[in-house]
């Protein structure tokens, strides 16, 4: 096949690429040139700013095209505009489980309603615009791009290449060892799916040329528990133990949420972490275990914003204290 990714020099794309390239496609990047040019030389790059010029697209054609970097609908609204009627092929969007309103239920299925999203296009991505953008995406993707579209909706995404660092955070900080600070409680519910799972199998789906929406996520129950425990088997030293604060503690002494990468606190957050992934499931989506995620993960130096060790041992004595 002959691939286009929007994107493609990191994470997700970075990986569906890969696998794209080792499985014999043909794949073309588009990307601003600012990171990963040099990556992936068996690609062809196309070097634009999707806000600003899609001319380099005009009159080329691709079996498939990969949106991973989409959060606008203006920005699949002006890609369907330079590509052209039929040009682009099977067009695949990255969306989110955030484009779901409050499940009724846990386990809930790609039929369950979406957050109300007719109003004006917000103009920025904030947590609480977030998905409502992702709704527009979805809707914008369809009436461009037809019937046809393939709409992955991803849980948090893990692995290697990771950007935003945010499971890196605990791989690290278990890997250190000692009492650890944990937020909430571990029965909290929270799905991952590992980036190099989720590139393979949509890479899956497009060969077989696969249609509608589907759930990239662990199967519920799983939760915050399962995914420190799971990773403090794989990197954390004899003698660690995991200490979980309250969050009305944690909030009276002003911790933000960041500083706890993955902290499930938000209420929509918890909601939407029940998702059932039977149909991705069932079309080949595989799921490692999240200690072989956790072992391959490089080591970094900490992340800004989050707490530093003395912040940390400051809020467990408090905790004990209390």
């Amino acid at each position: 096949m002959r691939i286009l990714i929007m994107g493609g020099t990191r994470f997700v794309g970075f990986h569906l690429a890969g696998a794209a390239i080792a499985a014999g496609h043909d794949v073309t990047l588009l990307h601003r040139g600012r990171s990963g040019a040099h990556l992936l030389p068996e690609a062809t790059h196309l070097i634009a700013d999707r806000d600003a010029d899609l001319s380099v697209l005009n009159g080329r054609e691709w079996d498939a095209t990969v949106d991973v970097s989409a959060y606008y609908p203006r920005q699949i609204r002006d890609l369907a505009a330079a590509l052209g009627p039929g040009a682009a092929g099977r067009y695949l969007l990255v969306s989110s489980l955030s484009v779901y309103d409050t499940p009724a239920t846990p386990g809930y299925t790609e039929d369950s309603p979406l957050r109300p999203a007719d109003g004006p296009e917000p103009e920025a991505v904030k947590a609480d615009t977030y998905g409502i953008l992702k709704v527009q995406c979805e809707r914008a993707a369809r009436q461009a791009f037809g019937p046809d579209t393939l709409l992955v909706r991803p849980t948090y995404v893990i692995g290697p290449q990771d950007y935003t660092r945010r499971f890196d955070y605990w791989v690290q900080r278990l890997a250190r060892g000692g009492e650890v600070l944990a937020p909430g409680r571990p029965d909290a519910p929270i799905q991952v799916v590992d980036a190099r799972d989720l590139a393979a199998w949509m890479l899956a789906l497009l060969e077989r040329k696969a249609s509608g929406a589907y759930h990239a996520a662990t199967p519920p129950p799983h939760t915050m528990g399962d995914l420190l425990a799971a990773v403090a088997s794989a990197v954390a030293p004899d003698g660690t133990a995991i200490t979980w604060v309250a969050e009305d503690f944690l909030r009276a002494a002003d911790v933000p949420e960041r500083a706890l990468p993955l902290w499930p606190a938000h209420p929509m957050v918890l909601a939407t972490s029940t998702a059932d992934p039977a149909a991705a499931l069932a079309t080949g989506l595989t799921l490692r275990p999240v200690a072989e995620t956790a072992r391959d993960i490089p080591a970094f130096e900490p992340l800004p914003d989050t707490l530093t060790p003395d912040r940390e041992a400051e809020l467990l004595a408090a905790w004990h204290r209390r």
